[in-house]
């Protein structure tokens, strides 16, 4: 009867990651934002109405209101846009913009998470089309990300699927139904105080360069704390093929870097042309 005991098969385990300033550096539909611009996706008033938006995600982050306004906004701004025209910037560009921003701490500890046998799952709030390829790249098995209605190839600005909040946790839930994971010996990783029920939905939870919310939580309840700040480009570590893209999601957040590489540029040029006349 022991040895029947001992040969039950053991449950199946996984590893949840956050992407955003957790498995990569930056946002990863801002990062897109140079492309996007260049592709046409946005006009220069679109530019200047997102580098606020960005400027307050890339240095500290936002609380849930600002998270929904910038939804809203972003969600209306890509209304229109085509799929397909998305797809191929993102295809085109994919390698170019991720490969240098990918923690190196992260994508180690992606391989130790498969070395022990368990699942690795990228559950993100950008959106599906930047996601996937993402998740691809990195060898990931599952991706949860949000998802944007569309209709005769284009965006109509309305979200059908939002993975934010308790919405991951749900997700999480759902999977170790239906892959069979046990939570209490899963792992999760997150920089951001909105996953706390992602990382209270298992029994490893890690802040991974928390905010100062979610730092005091950590502490509080005596997670780790991981500090990754070792942006590389990919080696070839992962030996996924180079992914097809897939439509659908938020992609509209990508507008956001382009905005301000040209804000920050014409600051540039006119700070050097002051200086010109003064030398005059």
């Amino acid at each position: 009867m022991l040895d029947h005991v001992e040969n039950l098969p053991q449950p199946r385990t996984a590893a949840f990651f956050d992407l955003d300033k957790t498995v990569i550096a930056k946002s990863s539909t801002l990062t897109f934002g140079r492309s996007f611009y260049q592709g046409g996706l946005m006009n220069r008033r679109a530019v200047l109405r997102s580098a606020y938006a960005q400027f307050v995600y890339m240095v500290g982050g936002a609380d849930h209101e600002q998270v929904e306004r910038m939804r809203r906004y972003l969600s209306d701004l890509c209304r229109g846009w085509n799929v397909q025209q998305v797809q191929e910037i993102v295809a085109e560009t994919l390698h170019q913009v991720i490969d240098p921003i990918i923690y190196d701490e992260a994508a180690s500890l992606i391989e130790q998470h498969h070395a022990a046998g368990r699942d690795v799952v990228i559950v993100s709030t950008s959106g599906s089309e930047v996601v996937e390829p993402i998740g691809r790249l990195l060898g990931a098995d599952r991706v949860v990300a949000t998802r944007m209605v569309v209709e005769e190839g284009r965006y109509t600005g309305e979200v059908a699927y939002y993975a934010y909040g308790p919405a991951k946790a749900d997700a999480v839930r759902e999977l170790a139904v239906s892959e069979g994971y046990d939570l209490e010996r899963c792992y999760a990783y997150s920089d951001s105080a909105t996953d706390l029920p992602m990382l209270e939905a298992v029994g490893h939870p890690h802040a991974v360069n928390p905010g100062r919310s979610l730092r005091r939580e950590a502490v509080a309840r005596e997670w780790p704390v991981l500090n990754f700040n070792r942006p590389v480009r990919l080696k070839k570590r992962f030996s996924a093929p180079r992914p097809a893209v897939t439509a659908g999601a938020v992609v509209t957040a990508a507008a956001i870097t382009g905005g301000v590489v040209w804000y920050l540029g014409r600051r540039t040029r006119r700070r050097a042309a002051a200086g010109g006349r003064r030398c005059r």
